[in-house]
């Protein structure tokens, strides 16, 4: 679930660095080199990039659609193509069969199984469509947050490596300590400092 649904589970985090001195115009061309590059018409495997939070197939965000006030919010969308491991053997099993059958052998030799592997897996990755998969993030420049729509552990790798490829910042994931923290102000900052684990029973 994103953050346009009605209920959705979410990552925090904290932004580490700062933004240049105009940061809208910084944040625009950095989305722009970064945006989502469509790969249904290649034989690419893999692409990961930002599209706009409102519709997955809007990657050049028009009248800069990511701005919202201080926010700015997107979307990591990732395509890929993947071939199921059962039907990989499937067709390596038959491939085999066809061979042996052909060439009236018992049995191939392992470097003939593994170029018959490695050939069937790219004829079955060029006819596998990408497929999508995206997650929302909401990132505040005045306090320096960033909700980020899931709690994926692969999901929230991508995001940390394509913001810092972004940005050039770094996201801090923020535990339940780290966000009392930082919502208790400086009065009572020495109080966590103080705090120590405790075993409740």
């Amino acid at each position: 679930m994103g953050l346009l649904t009605g209920a959705a589970s979410l990552t925090r985090f904290a932004v580490s660095g700062d933004l240049p001195s105009s940061p809208w115009d910084f944040i625009a061309e950095q989305i722009g080199r970064h945006s989502f590059r469509d790969i249904d018409d290649t034989l690419d495997e893999y692409s990961v990039g930002w599209v706009s939070a409102a519709n997955m197939f809007d990657s050049s965000f028009a009248y800069s659609s990511y701005a919202a006030g201080d926010y700015v919010v997107l979307t990591l969308r990732v395509d890929e193509r993947r071939v199921s491991p059962a039907v990989l053997k499937k067709f390596c099993r038959k491939e085999e069969e066809r061979i042996k059958q052909e060439q009236q052998i018992p049995r191939l030799a392992r470097a003939v199984r593994i170029e018959i592997r490695e050939r069937i897996q790219a004829e079955l990755l060029r006819k596998s469509p990408p497929i999508p998969a995206t997650y929302d993030l909401c990132w505040n420049l005045g306090d320096g947050v960033v909700l980020f729509f899931t709690t994926s552990k692969k999901a929230i790798a991508l995001l940390e490596d394509l913001f810092k490829e972004t940005f050039g910042l770094s996201l801090i994931l923020q535990i339940p300590w780290l966000v009392g923290r930082r919502l208790a102000g400086s009065e009572l900052q020495p109080n966590f400092d103080s705090l120590q684990p405790a075993v409740l029973l």
